[in-house]
This record gives C-alpha cells, structure tokens and sequence, in this order.
C-alpha cells in the first residue's frame, strides 16, 4: 500500500523505543525503575472516584452527552479560573472540555492550520506542541526555548525572516521538559506580541499547580486583552493525578474556542459523563488534596537532585512541574542523549527520556518524572551512582 500521507510526516517516536527495552528488560526479569514517562503513580483523590462510582450507578448517565461538555462543568472551570486567577470566563462560549490537554491541542490545531501555515513552537517542547502542526499540514518553525532572557529577540527574528508571516504560536509553562517558568511579565509581552504581528497564541498550563519553593505559576489569561488572542489548556491529569480518566480543557478566545467545539463535534460526542461529574468534583472541592500531591512531588524532587549532586551530577531544583531536566554529565556527552538514556536504562536499570526526543534543542539533557516513590528514587539513585563511578575510573 502507498505510504499514508500524515504518517509518512512523522518521525520515529524514539520515547517508544525506551518504553520497548524497558519492556524487554522487565521480562528478562530485571528491576527496572521507570523514570521516563511522565505517568503519575499517585493515587486519584478517594472522593473524585466515589462520585464516579456513584455517578455510574445512574442510567441517565450512560447515554451519550455533549461535545463540549457538560454546562455545570464547564461552570465549574469558570468558577476554578475566578478563583485561582480572578480571570472571567463564560462557560457558554469561552471554555471547551476536552479528552486531555493532548487531545485539545491537537484537534485545535487541526481546526485552526491548514498547508503553508506557519506555526513557532519553541524547542525543546512536548511532543504534541510539534507534532500536532505536522499532522494538521502546517509548517513548523523551531526556536530555542532556552535562555528565557532573549525569548522575544528569538521570536521576532523567527516571525520577520518568515513568509508568510507565521500565523500561530504555542508555548507551555511550567514547561514540559525544561522545567523552566515564567512570570506575569513575561505574558504581557506575548499578548503585545501577539497583537502586533496578528499571531494566534496557545498556552499549555498543563503543570500550573505543581509549583514549589514559594513560586506561583501566572495564566496567560489574566492579562489584559489575552482572550484576543488566544487560548489556554489546562489537565486534571497532574495536580489532581487523574492521568487515566482523560480529563482537560481549554479556555479563552471565543473564535478558537468555537473552532475546538465544532470540529470536536465531528469526532466526538465528549467523554462518560461519571468522569465529567467526578471532575466537578476535583476542580470544586479537592484543594487540600492537591496540594497533598504537590507536597510528595516535592520530596520526590528534592530526594533525585540532592541524591544526584551528592555524588557529583550536579542537577538544578526545578520550581515547578513533576520533571528533573538533567544535563548528561561530562564523561557522556559525547554519545547523546538517545544513547545515554540506554545506557541508564541496561547499566543503571533506570528508565528516563532522552532529551533529543523533545527536539533539536533537547539533545545534550535527559528528563526525569517523579513518577516512583522515594525509596525506589533511592535505588535509582544508587544504579546511577555506580555508573558515575564506573566512568571514572576509565
């Protein structure tokens, strides 16, 4: 058969790669601790999973319900950004529930880029912040993410050496896989961007809750005139550990937001309604809970960077998200970060993520999760220090 258009696009998913030897590692029998995907492993709140059984339990719950989401849910997303942001949000036309930030994005994309459109994503990025203009036909544009200091020097020169001009851009912080965070300041001057060279702006604020050390992590939205331009994605899946039950959204401009709608319309008639009823439940009443999660991720981190700089691999605290992003010590560097991560993964039986699989500018790092308890962190912690040591003495 002749090669599938959107699929030829696609490169190889080198995260698949280190999922199958880790597979193949585990069957021979070995103790592999999986830092690489970033699947939580703590547990969903008791209550969000006894009002989905409850919810369950009612027949009127198991017809279809509705694209975009049920009304008192997207209510409740209203009420969640007042509360968390003082940011006004109409949950008839400007908040959208999705299957997931992933999904979101990607059927956003997908109705808003057509061929020839130029979209900006800043590398290293999550893989459906890229992958998402190449399915939809766009052309992609790259720019360093890192320094955050010339951000916009990088981004302006991006958009005026381009034609046509480039029609959308998509940043995420908290940042998946840097780590690296921003302030209020730093969203202004996006949204004065935006609005000078006529540029649509999607924001992934996937990892708003898992803050740490004091840091908070501003909105897109709560700037002045931000809904002009774009839109925000938010997932349960983190801060709530509701990784499995699929739970996301997007709010903002009302012209993207109808877009999502329509075109989710066509591809789906939204998730069970349990889920959306229980999700009421962790957006209304589950603060406590949430910051229970942001606390252990917090000892999880603390325990891998002081572990690791304990025994020379000097790694930098993130103040945000459930992420390590480590650059490959000295005596690796030269092989990659593909090739160290198996080397992690067959000497040190610890998975991780290369960082080349983020992008370009992803090579030279690898990316922790906080995925595993801190007494398994400990024994990778050990399996990595062997292998320090064992560099050495070469």
């Amino acid at each position: 058969m002749e090669d599938f258009y959107r699929i030829s696009r696609l490169p190889p998913y080198i995260f698949g790669v280190i999922r199958d030897l880790l597979i193949e590692a585990r069957r021979r029998g070995e103790d592999i601790i999986d830092l690489g995907m970033g699947n939580p492993d703590i547990p969903t709140p008791k209550h969000i999973v006894a009002k989905l059984i409850e919810a369950a339990k009612n027949p009127k719950n198991h017809r279809y319900s509705v694209t975009k989401g049920i009304y008192k849910l997207r209510l409740a997303i209203s009420n969640w950004y007042k509360r968390r942001y003082d940011v006004d949000v109409d949950p008839e036309t400007e908040a959208v529930v999705t299957m997931g930030a992933k999904e979101g994005l990607g059927h956003l994309i997908l109705a808003t880029v057509t061929h020839g459109d130029i979209v900006v994503v800043p590398s290293p990025a999550y893989p459906i912040h890229t992958y998402s203009v190449v399915i939809a036909g766009g052309d992609l544009r790259t720019i360093p993410l890192l320094p955050i200091d010339g951000f916009f020097d990088r981004l302006e020169n991006a958009i005026k050496s381009q034609w046509p001009k480039p029609k959308m851009v998509i940043v995420s912080f908290p940042n998946n896989p840097t780590t690296a965070v921003v302030d209020i300041e730093f969203f202004e001057k996006l949204v004065a961007f935006a609005k000078e060279y006529d540029l649509m702006i999607v924001h992934d604020i996937a990892y708003a809750d898992l803050v740490f050390d004091g840091y908070l992590a501003p909105s897109f939205l709560q700037v002045q005139g931000a809904k002009d331009v774009g839109v925000e994605f938010f997932s349960l899946s983190k801060s709530y550990s509701m990784p499995g039950w699929r739970v996301g959204f997007a709010v903002g401009n009302k012209k993207m937001i109808n877009a999502l709608s329509r075109i989710k319309s066509y591809f789906d008639y939204g998730m069970f309604q349990p889920i959306q009823i229980a999700a009421i439940i962790a957006l209304n009443e589950c603060e406590n809970e949430m910051k229970e999660i942001v606390e252990k991720y917090r000892k999880r981190r603390d325990v891998l960077c002081e572990g690791l700089s304990r025994y020379g691999w000097l790694v930098e605290k993130p103040k945000a998200t459930m992420f390590v992003w480590a650059k490959i010590p000295e005596p690796f560097q030269e092989i990659g970060s593909f090739e160290f991560s198996k080397l992690l993964l067959r000497e040190a039986k610890v998975a991780t993520s290369p960082g080349i699989g983020f992008g370009e500018h992803g090579e030279g790092y690898i990316r922790f999760a906080l995925v595993e308890n801190e007494h398994r962190i400990r024994q990778a912690i050990k399996g990595i220090r062997n292998l320090l040591y064992s560099a050495k003495k070469r």
